[in-house]
């Protein structure tokens, strides 16, 4: 179940991919069957312990290309482990609401981006998440350690993207069927995994990514608009023109 689209982000066979709170890895699998070079990162030892076995169990099936490869490394988003311009695309998906000091951590996913560099970025979206805080306090920190620190309007993010240096392009939600399932979670306790109405609608999305069905394809991609449970922004990292960094140069020594 994929959140970022590789076509916008431009990711192409041969380009080294940062996937910042990678989790058990969707992202991460998706850019090696491209033919990217991808590090997984995160702060969660036993997932990246995870991503990495799957990356060789796929590597033995003959799923990545020669010259593909996956390393998993543990980090803080405010504090990258990694040299300046290290990565040509970056995935942060459902990291920034986790993290306090949000503007730490887009300065430093700014920092090894390279100059023309492309970035998808996925937070929950605003409608349904902030139902979701209202449905319940379980659902979010403080209750929940780590848990979400913020909502986001799609407007907050693209603006603090611009504070750090990166340009944001398009944007597009996703996974509309999910929405209702955390609403309905945050109704009867994000914890309740025994409500038999939750582990119906479990099932279904269960079924619903295993299969992948044309009319619930086709369902979510109508319901995404409005009801998309997820927002990607996508954006570069500007070039900066030799020309432009000597005029700056010859002003700054002017003066």
């Amino acid at each position: 179940m994929l959140t970022a689209d590789y076509d916008r982000l431009g990711l192409q066979a041969g380009d080294r991919l940062l996937d910042l709170g990678c989790g058990f890895g969707r992202h991460a699998f998706e850019a090696l069957r491209r033919g990217a070079t991808v590090v997984a990162c995160d702060m969660a030892l036993p997932e990246l312990v995870q991503v990495v076995g799957t990356a060789e169990a796929m590597r033995a099936a003959g799923e990545i290309a020669p010259g593909s490869s996956c390393t998993s490394v543990n980090g803080d988003a405010t504090r990258l482990p990694f040299a300046d311009a290290s990565f040509d695309r970056i995935i942060a998906s459902e990291v920034m609401e986790h993290v306090p000091d949000d503007l730490a951590a887009l300065a430093e996913l700014t920092r090894v981006l390279r100059p023309g560099g492309t970035i998808a970025i996925t937070i929950p979206a605003e409608l349904p998440e902030r139902l979701c805080w209202r449905l319940s306090e379980e659902y979010h920190a403080p209750f929940v350690t780590g848990g979400h620190v913020r909502i986001y309007a799609e407007r907050e993010l693209r603006d603090k993207m611009r504070d750090a240096g990166l340009q944001p392009t398009g944007s597009h939600r996703a996974h509309a069927l999910h929405t209702p399932y955390w609403w309905l979670r945050c109704a009867v306790g994000p914890t309740n995994d025994t409500n038999p109405l939750v582990r119906r609608y479990t099932k279904f999305l269960e079924w619903d990514i295993m299969t992948a069905p044309s009319i619930t394809r086709t369902a979510e991609r109508i319901l995404n608009p409005v009801l998309g449970k997820s927002l990607v922004v996508y954006g570069t990292r500007p070039v900066v023109s030799v020309g432009a960094v000597r005029t700056t140069t010859t002003v700054g020594a002017s003066a």
